[in-house]
């Protein structure tokens, strides 16, 4: 009989981790290698402490879009383009969180408006994109 081995890493503390500063750095660090769940793990104590705090909602939004937790997404990005309504990588997330959930026609002027700030090439594509699939072209 072959038994299943699953390694597991240990539980990783980080020294500060409910100052915003390193909780912010940490967290970034995680989502760029894909590590959502733990990300949260760090940014929620950190924004217990500050829940205003601008950056720290980005990551957490960042980390609900990249577990295809949507609604939670959008709520956070939904605040975070209300609070400062010219923040392109909050509009572009915003944009893609609903194209994610198939509402094109609100997804689009969100994905404009980025696109047209930042000249991104991406941004415009996501535009064609989300036209072509919205039936607009």
């Amino acid at each position: 009989m072959e038994e299943s081995l699953e390694l597991q890493a240990p539980a990783i503390v980080f020294p500060g981790q409910t100052d915003t500063t390193s909780a912010y750095r940490v967290a970034f660090d995680l989502l760029s290698r894909r590590a959502p769940d733990e990300a949260l793990t760090v940014l929620e104590p950190a924004l217990a402490e500050d829940p205003r705090n601008t950056g720290l909602r980005t990551l957490r939004a960042w980390s609900y879009f990249v577990k295809v937790q949507l609604g939670p997404a959008e709520k956070e990005l939904r605040s975070l383009v209300e609070e400062t309504p010219d923040g392109i990588w909050t509009r572009y997330a915003l944009g893609r969180t609903l194209e994610r959930q198939s509402r094109y026609d609100d997804a689009l002027p969100h994905l404009r408006l980025a696109a047209a700030m930042s000249g991104d090439p991406e941004h415009e594509l996501a535009v064609l994109r989300v036209e072509r699939l919205a039936g607009k072209l």
